[in-house]
């Protein structure tokens, strides 16, 4: 009995276009030649997509769908570009032609910085930062409370 056809993966709004692709591909490192090893079984567009999906959607690497390569496949590709500094090219390459897109200059002149990070107490609200002590009195462990 022949295999059905597998029906065309679902188009997730974090997959790269054709032209973002072309980009990806360009800024990414070239691959040697002469290496020996088993062909690749998925494509590294499917590797990015996933990755795509994974920083859109903020689930955890084994929650990523069956439609994309095996979860294992992707955190391998991750971890090896991000040691060997591919992300950072990739994102540098990126922002440097969506910059001069704009026509904006490639490397960014200024930027500005939030300092509060940590909300601080409301106006007119308790300031205290630890609550008071109730007295020994009242303390179960209190030696006139064990005495009786």
């Amino acid at each position: 009995m022949p295999r059905a056809a597998r029906a065309p993966r679902p188009r997730y709004p974090s997959d790269l276009t054709d032209a973002q692709w072309a980009l990806v591909a360009a800024a990414m490192p070239p691959a040697v030649h002469g290496r020996t090893g088993r062909p690749r079984t998925y494509a590294l567009r499917a590797v990015w997509n996933a990755l795509f999906y994974l920083t859109r959607e903020g689930c955890t690497w084994r929650a990523l769908p069956h439609d994309f390569p095996p979860w294992t496949i992707v955190w391998d590709h991750f971890r090896r570009w991000r040691d060997a500094g591919t992300l950072e090219r990739v994102h540098a390459a990126l922002r440097a032609q969506t910059r001069m897109q704009a026509g904006r200059h490639p490397l960014p002149t200024a930027a500005a910085l939030d300092s509060q990070s940590v909300k601080g107490t409301e106006k007119g609200g308790p300031s205290a930062s630890m609550p008071a002590r109730r007295s020994r009195g009242r303390s179960a462990s209190s030696s006139s409370i064990r005495s009786a």
